[in-house]
This record gives structure tokens, C-alpha cells and sequence, in this order.
């Protein structure tokens, strides 16, 4: 029982906050009936700040949402969503205050288990993947272990970056870091999605549809031991689920 919606990130060039992907998320929640959102602020130290933002945005798509920093009873909260919103920020931030919470296995019972909507951007969406990995920040904490919520089995690399021919840059390629997770001899490393700005996963079941705003700028697949694949908007990604 798979309700997901998974974004590369909250704001494009010259947009508002999830201003892009407004109606999509306006329908993932009212579609399954879904009026209060808990959000989940843990990637950011400001979960005040953090939340008016996101507050700010949902209000405007005429949803609810509150963050679970200010309940009284997270556990109860979160046994009780309607749906979730898992924020961007660190990654590793996010998934150790989850951890140091005791969240992370309430959670994702009541997405696998009851069909609880999930919808994450950025570190939310790292944190929906098998483990964070293949996420781009720095490790500022240490989590109790690198293991995520594991809704799909495979990895995303969110904010996805092609190499750019005319920039001066010498450095690793995200591209060139994906390949080094893949290539730790004699551990079995789950496939990547290298999802671009402005893309997303719709997910439901047993489904998984690549979407997104910018034609031709969608997402990258890298398999381990096979050549990287391009997957445009629409795709059909199912078979990652059987991988």
C-alpha cells in the first residue's frame, strides 16, 4: 500500500516554495483524502521557521498542515496523520533525529501498513529510499545507522546535476560518485535515480510514474554494472520495484 509522492526539490529558479509542483500536490493529498498534514521539520534547526514556511505554502493550496515538533505526543501524531510531508534540509540530519525520536518505524508502519500518503522533497525523498547514501549532503551528524524508511528498494539522487563542459570544475561528477557507490566491491548496492530539478515519482502500489515540469530534463538510472539510462517525463519506472 504505496501512497507516494517523491520531489527533486521545494523551489525552482525565480519560484516560490513548491510553487512548481502546487497542483500535483494539492491533488496527491485531496485524492486520498487527505485535509491535515503532519510535517516532519527534522532536516532544518529552525523547525519554527521552517514550519511558517511550509505553512505559508499548504494554506495556499488549502490544505492543514502542523509540524509534529510542536505535539505534545509525537508517536500519537504520528499514529494518527492523515498524511505526511517530509521537508528538504541535511539528510543526515533528519534521519538521526528520527532515529534519536524512536519515529522512524512508526512512520513507516503507517505508510506500509495503512496507506498513509507520503509526500517528501529533497531529504524527504532520500529518506523514503533503502538508505541515504546517494544523498549530496554533509554528513554534520551521525546517525544510528544510514539505513531509511525503505518504501522503494532502490536509492534517489535527488538535485541531480549533469557534468557541464564549459565549467572550470575538476572535481567529482555526480555522476563519478554514483559509480563509486556502485562499484564497493562485494556489497550488493541497490539501483540510483539521479532525479533532475523540477522531476518527481508518483507512486501508488505497485506503480511508479516519472513526472515533471521541464520537458527533457527528468531523471538519470544507473544500475550497477550496466551504462546509465535516460527516462524521460512519463516513464513508466515499475520494474524498480522487482529489481
Amino acid at each position: 500500500m504505496r501512497k507516494l509522492l517523491l520531489l527533486s526539490t521545494s523551489v525552482l529558479q525565480n519560484g516560490k516554495y513548491l510553487e512548481y509542483a502546487s497542483d500535483v500536490i494539492k491533488s496527491f493529498f485531496t485524492e486520498n483524502g487527505v485535509s491535515k498534514i503532519v510535517f516532519i521539520p527534522y532536516a532544518a534547526h529552525d523547525h519554527d521557521a521552517y514550519e511558517r514556511k511550509v505553512k505559508d505554502a499548504f494554506s495556499e493550496f488549502g490544505l492543514e498542515l502542523n509540524s509534529i515538533h510542536k505535539s505534545g505526543n509525537q508517536l500519537s501524531t504520528i499514529k494518527e496523520a492523515q498524511g505526511f510531508f517530509v521537508g528538504g534540509g541535511n539528510t543526515f540530519l533528519l534521519l538521526k533525529t528520527l532515529y534519536d525520536l524512536n519515529l522512524l518505524e512508526a512512520i513507516r508502519d503507517r505508510v506500509v501498513q495503512d496507506g498513509v500518503p507520503y509526500m517528501g522533497a529533497s531529504a524527504g525523498t532520500n529518506l523514503a529510499t533503502v538508505n541515504i547514501c546517494t544523498t549530496n549532503d554533509m554528513p554534520i551528524v551521525h546517525p544510528t545507522s544510514l539505513d531509511a524508511l525503505g518504501f522503494l528498494p532502490f536509492n534517489i539522487n535527488p538535485h541531480y546535476l549533469d557534468p557541464d563542459p564549459n565549467s572550470k570544475h575538476m572535481g567529482e561528477t555526480r555522476e563519478t560518485r554514483i559509480s563509486e557507490y556502485h562499484g564497493i566491491p562485494n556489497v550488493c548496492s541497490p539501483p540510483v535515480l539521479g532525479l533532475r530539478e523540477g522531476s518527481w515519482l508518483q507512486v501508488k502500489d505497485d506503480q511508479i510514474l516519472l513526472k515533471g515540469c521541464i520537458p527533457n530534463q527528468c531523471a538519470r538510472l544507473f544500475i550497477r554494472g550496466q551504462i546509465p539510462k535516460e527516462h524521460e517525463v512519463n516513464s513508466d519506472l515499475s520494474f524498480l520495484l522487482k529489481m
